[in-house]
């Protein structure tokens, strides 16, 4: 039987997957490439992009690579750089546009460093020979990187490992993250900042200065709650704190002629998304409660922004299911769209010189290589690396609208099952996003975790409700959830089906839920709490038990300032509440449990709890599957592909039974791989 169990997992892994006729399968998906990130080079001739490229099967299992390209604009050409086994990141290009730059962690050399490839060819060759590995680069000058780096362990550490004490003194052994000045042909280094951590930076156009994301430690917790607005002079090492922001902060930017900063952020200490826009002068004594936000009483988040000149912004926000682009003058009341709702989904761009360059999808096909010309308002798609889905039969998907019990109007994502016929009803997956401050946009929705065209291609109806709490919707939206977990922003998700059951779409019988982190709570939510509305349900990275939830994660105070507003002891009886474990007695919903068992953000006892809890106290299957080595998420291959095989055969199983809901659902079949 062992061997028979070893051939079978060598054919799952190795074998060439066969592609489906027409439809999006569980396999032929990890064919998906998508870019990534994008750089273009001061000549605006060029654009550099990285593409994710799924690893494959046949290699030993691991995360995707990531290969290095160029696109030539002149010639409308796609021109390899880094491809094969590679994973590089940050790219940019040196100050001459004569190379490509980036960070990634060659053999030659134990630790990330960042490297470069010229124009006309040849080796990646080093910029950096750190004595740790850079995080964070930006060019000063021809000759000078400033760099952020770890400064290095106690060597204690090491010599303590090296004789097999495996031990470790719990958040008491990280090291700062500093700033350095980095001569590129000395490799001589001069240390910045000290006693500090500085987790992002941006240079002032005459690189004297740095504006940096600045906290006391080098801790998560840190990084989501603790960065403040900090001026680095660079040349004397002088810090000074020019802005207490409160807080989340994200990206910051400075005007070309110096005298203002642009900085991206939560709009109050208690808002969980970096949604909110400011500009401050550089030397201003004004204080966070003074400055404007532009986007204040907008139902949108602000994803990314550039300045176009010294007086006008661009930005991007998640507007509802969608992304838009605006262009905003610092005093001007009102904004202007560039790029309309409804045409394509991105993130992160850049702007040079009247082009907005970005990886974007829609929901037809995944990142691309995308430009937008200001000036005559016309944008270009310049890649195409999934030709082959050009024969693939996708599900239609669409925006949908629905009010909430107390008439709040809820957006969502609907992808209808491959082979509709308005004459019948379907079975249905709500997918739940997590966070809860995220949103999902009516562009390409199919990963790993999401299963989207897949699941519709099995003809299910596939639901993706952005309810209250999600970001795209303004900071009322977001902290209507602020204290009140599974409060209003659960009911706006049970709403969301009741109207797709009532418009005669989903079979009532047949409904699933699924997610992670926080979708992975709402689908323990559902199997417990209501388990009379759910046929399955699959949690993967999910929260069962807010007590010891609270007391096991790596960002507490995230969680205390911009979830609850209140610490557990002060109202244990209303955070066990809220907590599924306290009703899996009630459970009639068969529950498949994912976890990763390295995960710092939830921690896998969670998942553990939940199986125990409906184990022993439930009345339906439960199965609980750790993945080794893996921590809020799945990173390699192997066990992306197993969650999504294994889950779309745990929804397939319970949700195609032609039976009652009120009838015991039939135990899942057992074998060595479970599925």
């Amino acid at each position: 039987m062992r061997k028979i169990t070893l051939l079978i997992i060598m054919l799952w892994l190795f074998v060439p997957m066969a592609k489906a006729d027409d439809v999006l399968t569980t396999h032929n998906m990890f064919d998906l490439k998508s870019v990534v990130e994008v750089a273009m080079s001061p000549d605006q001739d060029y654009i550099a992009f990285t593409v994710n490229v799924p690893r494959p099967f046949t290699h030993a299992a691991g995360r995707d690579y990531r290969e290095l390209y160029v696109y030539d604009i002149e010639n409308d050409e796609v021109l390899p750089f880094m491809t094969g086994k590679r994973q590089v990141f940050n790219i940019g290009w040196t100050p001459d546009g004569s190379a490509v730059t980036f960070r990634a962690n060659l053999p030659e050399n134990p630790y990330v460093q960042v490297y470069a490839m010229s124009l006309r060819g040849g080796e990646p060759y080093s910029l950096t020979e750190h004595t740790s590995s850079v995080m964070s680069y930006s060019f000063m000058d021809d000759e000078t990187l400033a760099i952020v780096a770890t400064g290095d362990q106690d060597p204690m550490r090491d010599e303590f490992r090296d004789k097999g004490v495996e031990i470790e003194v719990y958040e008491e052994e990280w090291v700062h993250r500093n700033l350095y000045v980095y001569d590129i042909h000395t490799h001589d280094t001069r240390q910045v900042t000290e006693d500090m951590t500085v987790f992002d930076f941006v240079l002032s156009p005459d690189s004297r200065y740095a504006a940096a994301a600045i906290a006391p430690r080098n801790l998560v917790d840190d990084s989501y709650m603790f960065k403040r607005i900090h001026l680095v002079d660079l040349e004397t090492g002088e810090v000074e704190m020019i802005m207490e922001n409160p807080g989340k902060l994200a990206n910051m930017e400075f005007s070309p002629d110096g005298t203002k900063l642009a900085f991206r952020g939560a709009s109050k200490l208690e808002d969980s998304v970096e949604g909110s826009l400011f500009v401050m002068d550089v030397d201003t004594d004004k204080s966070f409660e003074e400055l404007r936000n532009y986007v204040e009483g907008m139902e949108l988040s602000v994803i990314d922004f550039a300045w176009k000149d010294n007086n006008t912004l661009l930005y991007a926000a998640e507007e509802r299911n969608d992304i838009v682009l605006s262009e905003q003058g610092i005093d001007e009341e009102e904004r202007t769209i560039l790029i309309d709702p409804e045409t394509i989904v991105f993130g992160r761009f850049q702007y040079l010189d009247g082009m907005v360059t970005m990886a974007a999808n829609t929901w037809q096909h995944p990142n691309e290589l995308f430009t937008f010309n200001l000036e005559d308002q016309i944008l270009t798609r310049h890649t195409n690396h999934n030709k082959w889905l050009e024969d693939i039969r996708l599900a239609e998907q669409k925006t949908i609208t629905y009010d909430a019990r107390d008439g709040m109007d809820i957006d969502g994502v609907l992808l209808y099952p491959v082979d509709y016929d308005e004459n019948e009803t379907y079975p249905m997956i709500v997918y739940i996003h997590g966070g809860p401050e995220a949103a999902v946009q009516n562009g390409w929705v199919t990963s790993y975790g999401t299963w989207g065209q897949v699941a519709a291609a099995r003809n299910y109806f596939v639901f993706m409700p952005n309810y209250r709490a999600s970001s795209g919707r303004g900071v009322d939206f977001t902290m209507a959830g602020y204290g009140d977990l599974v409060g209003v922003e659960y009911d706006d998700v049970i709403d969301g089906i009741d109207h797709l059951i009532d418009i005669g779409y989903v079979d009532i019988d047949r409904v699933g839920i699924g997610g992670g982190s926080y979708g992975g709570y709402f689908a323990a939510w559902s199997a417990t709490r209501h388990t009379d509305r759910f046929a399955a349900s699959v949690m993967f990275v999910g929260i069962s038990n807010q007590v010891s939830k609270r007391n096991t994660t790596d960002i507490p105070y995230e969680d205390y300032y911009v979830h609850w507003g209140y610490w557990t002891h002060e109202d244990w009886q209303d955070v066990y509440s809220r907590s599924p474990v306290k009703y899996a007695n009630q459970s009639l919903t068969p529950t498949l449990i994912l976890h990763g068992d390295a995960d710092p953000r939830v921690h896998p006892s969670q998942g553990l709890e939940m199986y125990r809890a409906l184990k022993l106290h439930g009345n339906a299957p439960v199965r609980l599957i750790w993945y080794e080595n893996e921590g809020h998420g799945n990173a390699r291959n192997v066990h992306r592909l197993d969650y999504i095989v294994r889950t779309m055969d745990w929804f397939d199983h319970y949700l195609r039974l032609d039976k009652p809901r009120d009838e015991k659902p039939e135990k899942y079949p057992e074998s060595v791989l479970g599925w």
